[in-house]
């Protein structure tokens, strides 16, 4: 079975989903596919808003999101997750470098340079030049894969991606996909695992 990841590199719960993943795949044989998409075109096109801006006026919310989010990072053992000073960052050029990064068959290696570079290392990711060195550091050709991004395909892809994961019901980030089920947030790893390992 699949399970479709619906990210963006803007949202430290994507971080924290896509580090718990692989360890489901390797227990359930389920493979994971990543579909980027861009929160900022997600909250658009559904009336939805960041968490800090939802909740700001609830008291005791945004607080204990951070104890569950603590929670989830000490279980899993994420001890290298920090929040990123310059949080929130504009993701565009990393979401549309995404996509260049799958059809150059690079995915992987991008996927975790980027990560690292947002959630582990603070690195301002949407700044041109962070990018580029993150790139260049994880031995991938950042000056290429930066100016791929400005290639029109691309940017029509990365907005395809948006528009089709809206139209099938996602409203924010981390989606999954599993077959027609959607399940919304990292706290939904336990219902994909129970269901793609058949329980």
């Amino acid at each position: 079975m699949t399970i479709e990841v619906i990210f963006d590199f803007g949202s430290p719960n994507a971080y924290l989903a896509l580090k718990v993943l692989p360890n489901i795949a390797a227990r359930t044989g389920a493979r994971v596919s990543l579909t980027p998409c861009l929160l900022g075109g997600i909250f658009k096109a559904t009336g939805n808003r960041a968490p800090m801006e939802t909740f700001a006026g609830v008291a005791g919310k945004l607080e204990y999101d951070r104890l569950e989010m603590e929670r989830f990072v000490r279980r899993h053992g994420l001890t290298r997750f920090r929040m990123n000073p310059h949080f929130p960052v504009n993701t565009l050029l990393a979401m549309r470098g995404m996509v260049v990064a799958q059809h150059r068959g690079e995915a992987e290696r991008f996927v975790d340079a980027v990560c690292a570079g947002m959630w582990e290392d603070g690195r301002k990711m949407d700044d041109p030049a962070e990018f580029v060195a993150v790139l260049d550091a994880a031995g991938l050709d950042g000056q290429a894969i930066a100016a791929a991004t400005q290639d029109p395909a691309v940017k029509a892809e990365l907005a395809a991606n948006t528009d089709r994961a809206v139209a099938r019901g996602a409203f924010g980030i981390p989606t999954f996909f599993v077959g027609d089920e959607m399940f919304f947030g990292k706290e939904r790893l336990g219902q994909i695992e129970a269901l793609v390992s058949g329980r």
